[in-house]
């Protein structure tokens, strides 16, 4: 459960980061305001909450599509949510089904409810290389993607081995990154940022990301937060963010078409544009080659958000992890086999 309470808190790119043929590149009128340091104004609350995730599904052949296709896309996802969002419970409605106790319907998800834009362009996927919007695993990468998630779904001995999300260390996904990717719900951002350092809260289970300004250099290798280590620059109007050194515990971050698998010694670099006064372009590569066959690249909009960002207080009265485990060990005893469910998006 969560206990929500208020928490006080342009464009120069680099030729890595160029756009791909047939997509423009945002307006280059815009320039962010400055901040007291003589920084861009990143601060405030974002949200990357939307229908676009990482990977292109197989139902698009582009990376663009257009406002009537996109409108269409968006009135068949309202009315699936809505469908979704029926009750549950037989008391008030709902057909029983039998040895079924019930479960939660889908008044409390907030995934989006439309599909994402960059310069007035409808995304189908945030990947933008390779071209097909498909992660671009080497054959030993996939393998060690497919060996971690079925460790994930059906590790069941104690709680070391469950996903961070269930144990409440880290939200579910990569909501917190870097890189970071939109999920089920709590898809905001707080940015604060002082002289020496960008401040980012997320708000899926309250994790906060400090960014060092005041030099590039990563520690040992001995050394891995979670999150990794982020050191970040000015290029411009454009915050530049280089993160390495991550631990290996959050290696694989599964959420169906969101799911990655990063190495420990992957580098992650993201750019960060305000390119409006309501929305920063938010780009990322990753170059990890223990995984993938290529350096690859994505960008989202991070769109102003309204209101505070509150409190994700995971740890409060949270019954999941003891009665997953308490499950499993019922059904050894009756020689039964779990089935977990298949959130690898594959």
């Amino acid at each position: 459960m969560r206990k929500r309470t208020t928490i006080g808190l342009a464009l120069a790119t680099a030729l890595a980061f160029a756009p791909l043929a047939g997509h423009a590149a945002p307006a280059a009128t815009y320039h962010a305001p400055k901040n007291g340091f003589g920084q861009p104004d990143l601060q405030g609350t974002w949200t990357n909450a939307s229908l676009t995730s990482l990977q292109r599904p197989a139902m698009f052949k582009t990376l663009t599509l257009t406002d009537a296709e996109a409108v269409a896309l968006e009135k068949r996802r309202a009315a699936a949510r809505a469908n979704q969002d029926k009750p549950t419970d037989p008391k008030l409605g709902a057909p029983p089904v039998a040895n079924d106790p019930g479960g939660y319907n889908a008044s409390w998800t907030d995934p989006g409810v439309s599909l994402g834009r960059i310069d007035g362009k409808v995304r189908t996927s945030w990947i933008v290389d390779p071209a097909d919007g498909r992660l671009p695993y080497s054959t030993a990468g996939h393998q060690a993607y497919v060996d971690a998630l079925r460790k994930a779904r059906n590790s069941w001995d104690g709680p070391e081995n469950r996903p961070l999300g269930e144990r409440c260390i880290l939200g579910f996904g990569s909501t917190a990154g870097p890189p970071m990717l939109n999920v089920l719900y709590n898809n905001n951002y707080q940015i604060v940022q002082s002289k020496d350092a960008v401040a980012i809260l997320v708000e899926m289970n309250h994790d906060a990301r400090i960014v060092r300004l005041t030099d590039r250099k990563h520690p040992p290798a001995d050394v891995r937060p979670w999150m990794g280590d982020s050191v970040g620059w000015w290029e411009g109007d454009t915050l530049v963010v280089e993160t390495t050194n991550f631990n290996p515990g959050e290696s694989l971050r599964p959420y169906f078409d969101n799911s990655i698998l990063l190495s420990p010694n992957a580098k992650v670099t993201e750019r960060f544009t305000r390119v409006s006064p309501k929305q920063i372009l938010y780009q990322f590569q990753v170059d990890d080659p223990a995984t993938y066959s290529q350096v690859w690249k994505a960008e989202m909009p991070m769109n102003a958000a309204p209101g505070p960002v509150y409190e994700y207080a995971c740890h409060e009265g949270n019954y999941a992890l003891p009665g997953i485990l308490a499950g499993a060990r019922k059904a050894d005893k009756e020689g039964r086999k779990i089935e977990a469910v298949d959130v690898s998006g594959r």
